[in-house]
């Protein structure tokens, strides 16, 4: 069993590093990848805290970028960490990220609410501020019963409190993480919301640009969706991978490793998509 999505403190997780490995030994993955929300600076103590445990820890990452159907999610495996265009362009992210989050901020106190930085950056762990910790805020001072009445009536794409902020183009993101000497995969493409005749055609143009595989295994995902996004992978010759998008508390219904409860990953996934590194 392997999971080849989560998420630490780094990012919106509510593990360190450290405890996210601790949890993947303990369940008896075969392998784990850390993949944070435009951020590699979890992965030094991620891949120390695996010296001497029968885990592989793969390096990655998670990155927001703009294509023709909206927003989708990338994720990188495998790039150089000190590649100075990689360091380049996920410091613009979140550059771009900090001030989408004071927008929102001063878009959410104009609505309403009582909130200062310092209440959602207590939220934010190690570095990077998102929208989860926003509705962490929300959660604790009562404005909303959970995180996703947050999401659904104030901080959702379009809703009153959210503003956008600068992304790559996703061509632009599968270049950068090969030019690292990484792989490229387009994350749960059920969020895209579009219909099979249109993911065909995506999956084939970003194939073509270089993506390596696709998140077919999904929490998220259901048995229909998975089917088919195993089928369109095969036809495009990409690597059918997957991973829980596991958060920890800030998710707590989704497991490591296993998401809702069904979840298995094959094993078989992690050297397919690793022979497409570029060497």
């Amino acid at each position: 069993m392997i999971d080849l999505h989560s998420h630490s403190t780094f990012s919106d997780g509510s593990l360190t590093p450290e405890q996210l490995v601790e949890e993947g030994v303990a369940i008896g993955l075969a392998a784990l990848a850390l993949t944070d929300h435009d951020t590699v600076a979890g992965l030094p103590r991620f891949l120390a805290a695996g010296s001497g445990h029968p885990i592989r820890l793969v390096p990655g990452v998670e990155i927001s970028v703009d294509c023709a159907h909206g927003v989708m999610h990338m994720l990188g495996y495998w790039m150089d960490l000190e590649n100075p265009e990689l360091v380049r362009q996920l410091e613009w992210i979140r550059d771009g990220r900090q001030l989408r989050n004071r927008d929102m901020l001063d878009k959410l106190n104009a609505l309403g609410f009582a909130m200062t930085w310092e209440e959602v950056q207590s939220f934010a762990g190690e570095d990077v501020v998102g929208r989860p910790h926003f509705a962490q805020v929300m959660l604790k001072k009562g404005y909303v019963q959970d995180k996703n009445e947050a999401f659904d009536r104030w901080l959702g794409d379009g809703k009153p409190g959210y503003a956008d902020r600068p992304r790559l183009t996703d061509r632009v993101a599968v270049e950068l993480i090969r030019q690292a000497g990484g792989v490229a995969v387009l994350a749960h493409p059920f969020t895209l919301r579009i219909g099979r005749d249109e993911m065909a055609t995506l999956f084939q143009s970003l194939a073509e640009a270089g993506l390596a595989g696709v998140e077919c295994y999904y929490s998220e995902h259901s048995a229909d969706l998975t089917r088919d996004y195993l089928e369109l992978a095969r036809q495009c010759h990409l690597v059918p991978t997957g991973g829980s998008d596991f958060h920890g508390e800030v998710a707590p219904n989704i497991r490591l490793g296993t998401g809702f409860g069904g979840l298995l990953v094959p094993d078989e996934v992690l050297p397919e998509l690793e022979s497409r590194r570029v060497r």
